[in-house]
């Protein structure tokens, strides 16, 4: 990655909304209520959504492709219309009140719409006028730099790479200092490297009060940096909760025995303990909760030994983020 470097975190501040409200865990930034929308087709891509994001929070909204999660973002960003339901955005109301509520929103599509004929910084700026706001130089210098585009300033969009372009579309998600950011699928397509800079602006941001909604498909980082996780599918919110307390509530852990011979089948002895067999038959593998199955491993050893199976390890592992969510919008 010759040429490319990390964001410098500690100069992100001067990119960061100084009219930020400070976090406070009993306000919502972010309001939704039975949010519906049934397209001409037919096709109910939202069925009655209910949701609050809470004032400086990390939202990560998961879902398979076609869930409704674009679809949510749009409306609440007035790209779309919905059927029914109501929005409100720091108090604003989408539609009664569409001015005040799209002042307080930045968006990084997943798609990149831009003039490919405009140079980086002419794009950057125009954005910034869109809302109304005075030119502020140093603030787009500042942004430019922190997300390595102030050396392809004056380059046309056209000339650059995609992972270029994704920065520039976080630049001009920015420049008008929102306090609402909506980052859908931010670090698809951009290398290693650039995706660990953008987490780097991301955390800052969030550090300093910004609400941020984030949907995207590598799910470890969903795991790693949100303060709450919502899953969509097939238009409906089927489950909201705090990061860890998800894992701990339907997260499995996982006791894998190595067996000294390889075995053909379970044991009928063991039928009822629902073991499966892994690595072609050299480990039994056992699924259970944490909170009430633990105390059971020891009784399965016993019954393993009693089986006249000879053990040779053990290996325990607790699900991930991943495959929760794999568990939750799998097909009935």
């Amino acid at each position: 990655m010759i040429g490319l470097r990390l964001i410098d975190v500690a100069k992100v501040e001067r990119v960061i909304p100084n009219h930020v409200k400070t976090p406070d865990s009993n306000q919502h930034m972010l309001i939704i209520d039975r949010l519906g929308k049934t397209y001409a087709s037919g096709f109910q891509a939202l069925d009655e959504v209910s949701l609050k994001i809470r004032r400086g929070e990390l939202f990560a909204l998961l879902g398979p492709n076609g869930a409704g999660k674009t679809t949510l973002i749009s409306i609440i960003c007035g790209l779309v219309t919905p059927s029914s339901g109501q929005v409100t955005v720091d108090g604003h109301d989408i539609l009664g009140d569409f001015r005040q509520a799209r002042q307080r929103i930045g968006l990084v599509p997943q798609e990149l719409h831009i003039n490919v004929f405009e140079t980086v910084l002419d794009t950057v700026r125009f954005s910034r006028g869109l809302f109304g706001l005075a030119p502020d130089q140093a603030l787009i210098e500042s942004l430019l730099k922190d997300l390595s585009l102030w050396d392809k300033r004056k380059d046309p969009l056209m000339t650059l790479s995609g992972g270029m372009k994704r920065r520039v579309m976080i630049a001009k998600a920015l420049v008008h200092e929102p306090e609402l950011l909506f980052l859908d699928e931010p670090t698809a397509g951009v290398d290693v490297e650039l995706r660990r800079g953008m987490w780097e602006l991301i955390g800052r941001l969030r550090s300093s009060g910004v609400t941020i909604v984030l949907t995207t498909h590598y799910i470890e980082e969903a795991e790693q940096m949100a303060d709450r996780v919502g899953v969509i599918n097939r238009g409906k919110l089927i489950v909201v909760d705090e990061t860890q307390a998800l894992m701990s509530r339907l997260g499995k852990k996982q006791l894998l025995l190595h067996l000294a011979a390889p075995l053909d089948a379970v044991p009928e002895a063991l039928d009822a303990w629902g073991l499966e067999l892994a690595d072609e038959g050299h480990a039994l593998h056992y699924n259970f909760n944490p909170d009430d199955g633990s105390s059971r491993v020891p009784e399965l050893i016993r019954a393993v030994e009693a089986a006249e199976i000879e053990l040779t390890d053990l290996d325990t592992r607790k699900n991930s983020l991943e495959e929760i969510f794999v568990d939750l919008v799998r097909e009935p």
